[in-house]
């Protein structure tokens, strides 16, 4: 039966280990300022020089934080894969082109698959940078640029298992990318397209890739009568049309409350009334490039659940329906 001083030993534990992999981020953040800021300045340079790929690699722990630092770059606008050293020297050299840019990662920098794919980099004269724990390394010594996490102990007890130097790794591959993401001035627009699966692709899909157009759009001229207004309402299904003018101006919508309201208003008279006499007038808008979350949050605020879509001219061009959110994913 777990006790609650076993439990308190295991807290005092993790806090511990986080103690200490927060400690060898913050002692990097000091090194690079003091000690590593023009190299790594000089290796974000670099990258934004690459023309190519940014090609990852590593062996073991290192190789599983180089695949997520590929990862990360390929997702902020700077195309990257990982590849094992092992592979690189039984064939997959073919994949690299002189191009491109290498980030090798080993916190020795002495590992010997690495060792063995330095001379190949070169005679491709593809660019190499390192992070790596060891200064005086074979791979530092023969990189371009190289970078150093200095970490003296390791969150593991018997200081072998590598977990400060690997979160420390970690984060300097995501300052890497995004201090890359922040030149290149990569967008939410940008992100989108590369995540277009995801819930924060989905999020922010525009306007124009999920609006209803053309014959979709519930529209009716500004004299239309009120029974070809009613006759439009029904046919699109909307509980609601717009009202445009000769030019494709919107001038406003008539929902089915509108129609209760005219013929209160009106009583037998309601029947006569054209489009423009029952409309509401100032109806919500938005432009077509705008992110479909947008159209979600102003129909939250106003309770509605269709907005017309214009563009710069004021000309309808589209409706967006609450449907249609939903069916893209945005809710």
């Amino acid at each position: 039966m777990t006790t609650s001083l076993t439990v308190s030993k295991h807290i005092k534990e993790a806090l511990s280990v986080l103690d200490i992999e927060l400690s060898a981020i913050k002692e990097l953040i000091k090194d690079i300022e003091k000690n590593q800021s023009k190299v790594f300045d000089d290796s974000i340079e670099c990258l934004l020089g690459c023309k190519g790929r940014v090609v990852i690699t590593g062996i073991g722990k290192s190789g599983h934080i180089g695949s997520k630092i590929a990862a990360t770059l390929a997702s902020t606008g700077s195309p990257a894969f990982f590849v094992h050293p092992a592979e690189l020297i039984h064939g997959d050299f073919g994949m690299l082109k002189p191009n491109d840019v290498m980030i090798a990662l080993s916190f020795s920098g002495e590992t010997e698959e690495l060792k063995k794919v330095l001379i190949p980099i070169k005679r491709l004269g593809i660019k190499l940078l390192s992070i790596t724990g060891n200064e005086q390394s074979t791979l530092a010594q023969n990189s371009d640029h190289a970078l150093f996490v200095k970490v003296t102990k390791e969150a593991c007890p018997l200081n072998l298992a590598p977990t400060a130097s690997t979160t420390a790794t970690l984060a300097l591959g995501d300052a890497m990318a995004i201090a890359l993401m922040q030149a290149k001035e990569f967008t939410a627009e940008d992100f989108a397209k590369s995540h277009p699966g995801g819930s924060l692709g989905k999020r922010l899909i525009k306007i124009k890739d999920v609006m209803r157009e053309k014959s979709n759009i519930p529209q009716v001229g500004e004299t239309a009568s009120y029974y070809e207004t009613l006759e439009e309402i029904d046919a699109k299904k909307l509980g609601f049309t717009t009202v445009i003018s000769s030019s494709k101006k919107l001038l406003g919508t008539i929902t089915d409350g509108d129609i209760r309201r005219a013929q209160i208003k009106y009583k037998n008279e309601a029947s006569s009334k054209k489009a423009n006499e029952i409309m509401s007038k100032n109806p919500k808008t938005i432009n077509d490039d705008e992110i479909a979350v947008t159209a979600l949050k102003i129909m939250e605020e106003y309770r509605i659940s269709d907005i017309a879509v214009i563009n710069k001219q004021s000309e309808l061009i589209g409706i967006i329906d609450l449907k249609d959110l939903l069916k893209a994913g945005i809710i």
